[in-house]
């Protein structure tokens, strides 16, 4: 059973900013718990950006013990419009004070001798509320139960130290209406359900974010600090501070930073009095965030939503940005959107999974290639601190996952492939709107997409 965060540490840059100047920036600074505020702030540019306008772009375009946070910019400052083709390609045209030290909320310093050596995380992909997954959790008194989808994952999930779920819907509850496609919202009991499955961190920039307006991202917000506030939530945001903010989570001496952005929020603007409530994947501010996120953690994560919806291979805008992140110091990227499996490869000295496809939905659709939609991968990476103190990926895999989808009450629930069944796939309500779909099919998929990686843990780059 993993060890839950015991809280969270919120630190300011302008820390940082007293370490390099005062000579210690030659490294990444090591940073002491409690040592740093929340009020303080870092402009990693100097820049003056532009205003951040709406992320445009329709539908198929283009854990651990403390979670650190970092103020990223001044106080105020907003990103650049990043929606659409120039979104999901870097080289396209962009449209886009030190405080003193502050107490932190967790009750234990992690003791650095006695760190172990290495972190394990895992990470799935997009939850989709299509109607009929959220009728497989209606209760008999009218409330939700979704613990069925996890159930046979529970346990893999739970082992991991960091676990990490792409949380494709919005979670507004039930007083905005429980909604499936085009515009998806989720009761509450969705998150309870995320919980109890183990997830830590849960990432909420996609392009359904805004679904159900300021208020759907406002009642998701408040559900999550309210209810589970030792749960790491990022790419949306609240308050312009908060959008500031960095998170890096700590697990047993290691540091990880996690970033989450969207290409784009399927056309419907941001807020005017909200222009922060939702990453977007806007050059400047992303190569700024890495850049910081160096600074402050041992590893970095970035987790974009992009790419083309139902391709089976990764586009040349999802390559162009990989680059961007890698040449910008991203150690890990995984990327989610597509509904599909997309290829994993290194590009230079990072890892990107380009799409892990579902984790769970049950489409309407009846179209060629809704049997794809049901095979998924769960990203699983170790990391390992080495002698000379640097972290890198010790090894790496995808285990294919299948959603399996059943009329009644708990009828919806995903399984390791290597654990479906000819009688389960042969039960599976998908293939009468895909008679592809078998066992067969599924294999053959994530032999085609996933290749090596599918097939036991690999050995750190090549």
């Amino acid at each position: 059973m993993k060890r839950r965060k015991t809280g969270k540490i919120c630190m300011g840059a302008a820390a940082l900013w007293l370490f390099l100047l005062c000579g210690c920036g030659a490294e990444a600074p090591r940073l002491e718990d409690g040592a740093l505020s929340r009020e303080n702030a870092w402009d990693a540019s100097e820049a003056e950006p532009e205003s951040r306008e709406a992320g445009a772009g329709a539908e198929g375009s283009g854990a651990g013990e403390n979670c650190w946070e970092e103020e990223r910019k001044a106080e105020g400052q907003d990103g650049q419009t990043g929606a659409g083709d120039s979104a999901e390609d870097p080289g396209a045209e962009a449209e886009g004070t030190a405080s003193e030290p502050a107490g932190v909320a967790s009750s234990e310093d992690p003791k650095e001798d006695d760190a172990p050596q290495e972190v394990t995380l895992v990470m799935v992909g997009d939850i989709l509320l299509h109607t009929r997954v959220a009728e497989s959790g209606r209760t008999e008194d009218g409330g939700y139960d979704f613990t069925a989808v996890f159930a046979q994952m529970k346990e893999e999930i739970g082992q991991a130290d960091i676990a990490l779920v792409n949380q494709e819907v919005i979670i507004g509850g039930e007083e905005l209406g429980v909604s499936g496609y085009p515009a998806f919202n989720a009761p509450y009991e969705l998150g309870d359900a995320l919980v109890d499955a183990g997830f830590d961190v849960i990432l909420h920039a996609t392009n359904h974010a805004l679904d159900k307006g300021r208020k759907g991202l406002l009642n998701c917000l408040a559900f999550w600090e309210e209810n589970y506030p030792e749960e790491t939530v990022v790419g949306i945001h609240e308050s312009s501070e908060k959008s500031q903010e960095i998170c890096v989570v700590e697990q047993d001496g290691i540091r990880i930073a996690i970033l989450n952005y969207t290409y784009g929020t399927n056309g419907i603007a941001l807020p005017e009095d909200m222009p922060y409530a939702v990453e977007l994947l806007e050059e400047q501010r992303v190569a700024e965030d890495i850049r910081a996120a160096e600074e402050l953690a041992d590893f970095t994560i970035v987790c974009p939503h992009w790419g083309t919806e139902y391709t089976l291979t990764q586009t040349k805008a999802q390559e162009r940005w990989a680059r961007f992140f890698s040449e910008n110091g991203a150690d890990l990227v995984i990327g989610t959107h597509p509904h599909v499996p997309e290829p994993v490869e290194w590009v230079e000295d990072t890892l990107v999974y380009y799409s892990l496809g579902n984790f769970v939905n049950w489409t309407s659709g009846t179209v060629d290639g809704v049997a794809n939609r049901m095979v998924g991968g769960m990203a699983r990476v170790t990391l390992t601190r080495e002698e000379d103190g640097e972290v890198v990926i010790s090894d790496w895999s995808v285990e294919p996952l299948v959603c399996h989808v059943e009329k009644g009450f708990g009828g919806v629930t995903v399984y390791p492939l290597a654990e479906y069944t000819e009688e389960l796939a042969g039960r599976n309500e998908i293939v009468s709107q895909d008679a592809d779909f078998s066992l067969e099919y599924c294999l053959e998929v994530v032999d085609q997409v996933f290749g090596e990686a599918a097939r036991g843990p690999q050995q750190g780059r090549p």
